[in-house]
């Protein structure tokens, strides 16, 4: 029942959507449609994306005031909860919104991996009455590489677009304080943020060297259109603290 759920509710709109888009792109281009498609879900999902990015870095911006309210409180873990809900309102800041937006977005993203997946090989099964079937899809993007196949320049891109945007997401921890011993929350803190900024890159350019690159084409779209995102949250962040 949930894996019907998720093939109407998701993965179907998705798959007719592309086979729209490449019905009606010059040349049938299935990597046209594929960049496109990225662009229009990353447009409709902006508002939900734009509030996670602002939430995270307006918590950037009072972790020093969080943890000098953890110091003080420390015995006193009810003052400590009502601190923190305080400094929260006065930030405008809701913590649950990273969390919702990620919950909408997992099966989005899981759909839209299956879709370019499948779309190698169109299937009339799964297409509605009202879409049209490709006469001649065309594999080939921009006379570059063909998406049903690997592609290692690809899978690079892929990885070095990441490594930017995890730069631009996470920015490096503070140095230690070296007059205090560091605690297994600050060792884990420093090794997530290592993790994430260049391990996850790293993998995901392995990942991407092992699927066809038509999924790698969807990635290097995503990542770019994050990078602007981010670049964009972060510009308007200093025009707030300028007072323009």
């Amino acid at each position: 029942m949930i894996l019907t759920f998720f093939k109407a509710v998701f993965y179907q709109p998705l798959y007719n959507a592309l086979v729209l888009l490449t019905v009606y792109l010059p040349g049938e281009s299935l990597g046209l449609a594929i960049i496109l498609l990225t662009i229009i879900v990353r447009l409709a999902l902006y508002p939900i994306y734009h509030k996670s990015l602002t939430t995270q870095r307006k918590l950037r911006e009072i972790d020093g005031q969080l943890k000098e309210i953890k110091e003080k409180t420390k015995d006193n873990k009810q003052e400590q909860a009502q601190q923190i809900i305080k400094l929260y309102q006065e930030h405008g800041i809701n913590p649950l919104t990273s969390f919702v937006v990620l919950i909408i977005q997992i099966p989005i993203i899981i759909s839209l991996f299956y879709v370019f997946r499948g779309s190698i090989s169109i299937d009339p099964t799964l297409l509605y009455s009202f879409i049209p079937s490709p006469e001649a899809v065309s594999h080939i993007f921009l006379n570059l590489f063909d998406v049903t196949q690997k592609s290692i320049p690809m899978a690079l891109l892929v990885g070095l677009t990441q490594f930017f945007q995890m730069k631009l997401a996470i920015p490096p921890l503070p140095p230690p304080d070296k007059s205090k011993i560091s605690s297994f929350k600050d060792d884990l803190a420093k090794s997530m943020n290592i993790q994430m900024r260049y391990v996850m890159p790293v993998m995901i350019t392995f990942i991407s060297m092992a699927l066809p690159a038509a999924l790698a084409l969807y990635w290097l779209t995503s990542n770019l259109f994050s990078i602007g995102h981010e670049l964009l949250i972060k510009r308007q962040a200093l025009k707030i603290k300028a007072g323009v």
